[in-house]
């Protein structure tokens, strides 16, 4: 059944792309069911989907000319045929220019096999020939032909990916139907980059992809498959490109600030400035001087100073007469930036609150009338900030902390709070660039990839959990000598009861061996209250040991820790690791992380660790981590937004996700409404990929 009628606006000349599989040769109601175990539901998936591998079917005289075991396609003279007795294979002699050998057939039936091979009857067979007890055999041949057809079987044979219910053979007449149904269409590509890279047009591009002629043409970086990954790229990065625009043409306000704040605060530092830092913090001002929103992304290593960073664009705003708020995705976090960010703010005179779901009652009432009254010059908050009752004065910026916590729904709620108000999104981990530009194309990028001076590097060693007692012995030291340490559990079977169970048996061994009131604790499924109260306490330095699931992953800030264990590192991903232990070594003491681990270790696990003790470098350390676990798992894809491609590969392709988004910002800048002949052609590769979200978004003015 074919799918519904044309998607509205939908350009004629592809809707048969969009039909019923069953349209094409062979695929009845019942094969289009089974196509669906390789997400392919229209011509234009099957198009997508292109070969895995390829069968050398190029004819020779003989199988004496093939290395067995081996692919031969050969022309023999058929013999005698001989019934099994019992059992066992029907056997036919055959005999081509050189020798003879037999083919083999289990199962089979006499009378179908004399009908297809009669004996003295001249076949080209095609098939996997193998030594067996020293005769060489054809076990079922891939296909058996009359010498006048031998142009039905290729030189080279593509091999289609394949799913429960769909054979090589329906898959291949399939996809040659497909093709056949293939329209010319208009170039979207820059003719000199099309030329540049030698890419074929679109159709040629598949023909070439579908019906390869040797092994070179499966390659990633064969032209055909080049351009067609490209497309999708192209496609993914100009629907951002469209999103980007559109975020721009929402006017927003001018903040210019005089610069009077920002210099108390650099006056008040003990430091200056990293390159990085001002250099970011110039790039935000700069956007929040001009009349359209800002959309940036803040990138920083763990310990980078994004705090700084945000600061300063939050003073832009209020020196220019306006309402700043910082969202973080949880009280604790809201906290620790409150705490941080206060006594910088006070020292420039600026008022600042904090506002969490803890607020009730007066309290609550009180703070949003000053808010409402613009009293309040910056907000600190959780998603709190997000109710209806919360109204602000004049909110010129909004900043989002730790973006994998938040959609791009709540970055639109939030930029709403303010008419135009101007949105940055932080993050601490380290994005390699090719995710980043698939995740986050939409924005303006700025980096923080240096540390600001005074952070020791923190040594890490790998210990094996048989020497625990070794680990416990040299926390008591440290403790003794008034240092902190973090002790985190690993995670039990993805289940925050495993987790506090795991967790509140080691808070008891570790007290037991240190002492009453040296040990604090931390978990999921503690009442808020008690964990700000541990956090609090441990910040004080009231307790020296916090044991702790990852709720400290992100954000905790205290100076004094120098310590971080972590139990079974080896089932922890590496940018988990690689935040966790960026959680010490902001002090000036030297600091340690030991990563304790169950022998024996498996490759990938082994792989990981090495990776963190030799670096601290948050971007070297994704990029590996990208290479181990691959784009899907590392930012778990059902929840990161990032598009499922059929033939780019992220990982491999970075270059061309990076070219893709230079090309589709080109375009628009040089054709916004896509009128233009380039422009008409890449509104068919929007619907072609199915981005009917991108074409909503390209506006007529």
């Amino acid at each position: 059944m074919a799918k519904e009628s044309p998607e509205k606006g939908r350009p004629e000349l592809i809707w048969p792309l969009f039909a019923g599989l069953d349209v094409l040769d062979g695929v009845g109601p019942k094969t289009a069911k089974h196509f669906a175990g390789l997400h392919v539901e229209t011509p234009k998936d099957l198009l997508l989907t292109l070969p895995v591998g390829g069968v050398d079917r190029a004819r020779r005289a003989s199988i004496r000319d093939v290395a067995l075991p081996g692919m031969a396609t050969v022309e023999v003279t058929v013999g005698r045929h001989r019934a099994p007795a019992g059992r066992g294979p029907y056997r036919i002699e055959v005999e081509d220019a050189k020798t003879s050998f037999q083919l083999v057939f289990f199962h089979a039936k006499g009378d179908y096999l004399g009908r297809i091979l009669p004996t003295g009857s001249r076949r080209i067979v095609s098939g996997k020939v193998e030594l067996f007890d020293g005769v060489a055999q054809m076990a079922h041949p891939d296909h058996i032909l009359a010498p006048e057809d031998a142009d039905q079987i290729p030189a080279f044979e593509p091999v289609y990916p394949l799913t429960a219910g769909v054979t090589q053979k329906g898959m291949q007449k399939a996809a040659a139907s497909a093709l056949a149904l293939a329209p010319l269409l208009g170039e979207w590509i820059d003719l000199p980059l099309l030329a540049e890279k030698h890419w074929p047009a679109w159709h040629q591009a598949l023909v070439d992809a579908h019906t390869p002629t040797r092994p070179e043409d499966l390659s990633r970086s064969a032209p055909a498959r080049e351009r067609l990954a490209f497309d999708e790229l192209f496609a993914h990065q100009l629907t951002l490109a469209l999103a980007r625009a559109s975020v721009r043409r929402g006017k927003g306000t001018v903040s210019v600030g005089d610069g009077r704040l920002r210099a108390r605060v650099l006056e008040s530092l003990p430091f200056a400035p990293t390159g990085a830092q001002t250099r970011a913090i110039a790039e935000i001002a700069e956007d929040m001087g001009k009349p359209v929103r800002m959309n940036r992304l803040l990138q920083g290593d763990v310990g980078a100073g994004k705090t700084l960073v945000a600061l300063m664009a939050l003073l832009v705003a209020v020196e220019a007469g306006g309402q700043g708020v910082m969202m973080a995705p949880t009280s604790i976090l809201a906290g620790q930036h409150y705490a941080g960010l206060r006594p910088l703010a006070e020292a420039a005179g600026v008022v600042i609150e904090i506002l969490t779901g803890q607020d009730k009652g007066a309290e609550r009432r009180a703070k949003l009338a000053a808010l409402q009254r613009g009293d309040i010059h910056v907000l600190v908050g959780t998603h709190a900030v997000f109710q209806d009752d919360v109204q602000f004065a004049d909110l010129r910026l909004a900043i989002v902390d730790e973006q994998h916590r938040f959609g791009v729904h709540q970055r639109v709620r939030l930029g709403a709070k303010g008419q135009g108000a101007d949105v940055l999104v932080m993050t601490a981990t380290p994005i390699p660039r090719t995710l980043s530009l698939a995740q986050y194309g939409d924005m303006d990028v700025s980096v923080l990839d240096e540390k600001p001076p005074g952070r020791t590097p923190v040594q890490t060693a790998l210990v094996s959990t048989a020497r625990i007692d070794e680990v416990v012995e040299h926390l008591r030291k440290a403790v003794a000598e008034g240092r902190q340490a973090y002790w985190v559990c690993p995670l039990v079977e993805e289940s925050e009861n495993f987790d506090a169970v795991a967790a509140e048996d080691r808070f008891k061994r570790l007290r037991a061996a240190l002492g009453e009131g040296v040990v604090g604790l931390v978990h999921g499924q503690l009442p808020p209250a008690e964990k700000t109260a541990a956090m609090a306490a441990f910040s004080r330095g009231d307790t020296r040991v916090l044991v702790a699931t990852t709720v400290i992953e992100v954000g905790v800030d205290v100076p004094n820790a120098s310590i971080m264990v972590i139990e079974q590192a080896e089932i922890f991903g590496l940018a988990q690791l690689h935040q966790l232990r960026g959680r010490v070594g902001r002090g000036a003491a030297a600091s340690t992380c030991l990563l304790m681990y169950r022998s024996p270790l498996g490759e990938t696990a082994q792989r990981r660790l090495s990776v963190l003790r030799e670096t601290e470098d948050g971007f070297r350390i994704a990029e590996e981590d990208l290479a181990i676990r691959g784009a899907g798992d590392l930012i778990g894809t059902a929840q990161s937004g990032l598009p499922r491609f059929r033939i780019a590969d992220l990982e491999a392709q970075t270059g061309l996700m990076a070219l893709a988004q230079t090309a589709a910002r080109a375009l628009l800048a040089k054709d916004p409404t896509l009128m233009g002949p380039q422009g008409q052609a890449a509104r068919v590769l929007l619907w072609l990929m199915e981005q009917d979200k991108a074409i909503r978004l390209i506006s007529v003015g």
